[in-house]
C-alpha cells in the first residue's frame, strides 16, 4: 500500500522526498542496506529508525533516482516485511552531502 502525496513539479529534475516505512523493518539491516541502496543510486540524505517500530528516510537527488529508491523502500532487504509506505515529495532538495544512518 502506498499513501502519498506528491508535491514535486513535474518538470524539475531533483527534489527530494520524506518517507516513513511501516511494518517489520527494524533489527532486519533495513538501515543498512537503504544506506547501500541510496549509495548506488547516488542518493543523499537520511535514515533512522523511530520509536513507534518504523523507519523514516530523508533524500535528495534526480527524480528518476529518487522513484528508484522508493520502489526499493517498498520491498527492503529480504529479512524486512513492508506493509505499506507514507511518502511526500518536496520540489527543494536538501544540502545533505552524503547519504546517513542517523541514531
Amino acid at each position: 500500500m502506498v499513501r502519498r502525496r506528491d508535491g514535486i513539479d513535474e518538470r524539475g529534475s531533483a527534489g527530494r522526498f520524506q518517507a516513513v516505512v511501516h511494518g517489520t523493518v527494524q533489527g532486519v539491516f533495513f538501515r543498512h542496506n537503504a544506506k547501500l541502496e541510496a549509495d548506488r543510486l547516488g542518493i543523499t540524505g537520511t535514515v533512522r529508525n523511530c520509536v513507534d517500530g518504523t523507519v523514516r528516510v530523508d533524500a535528495s537527488g534526480d527524480r528518476e533516482r529518487l522513484e528508484a529508491l522508493l520502489m526499493w523502500l517498498h520491498r527492503g532487504p529480504s529479512r524486512a516485511t513492508v506493509e505499506w509506505v507514507d511518502v511526500t515529495f518536496y520540489s527543494e532538495p536538501t544540502d545533505h552531502s552524503e547519504f546517513q544512518i542517523v541514531g
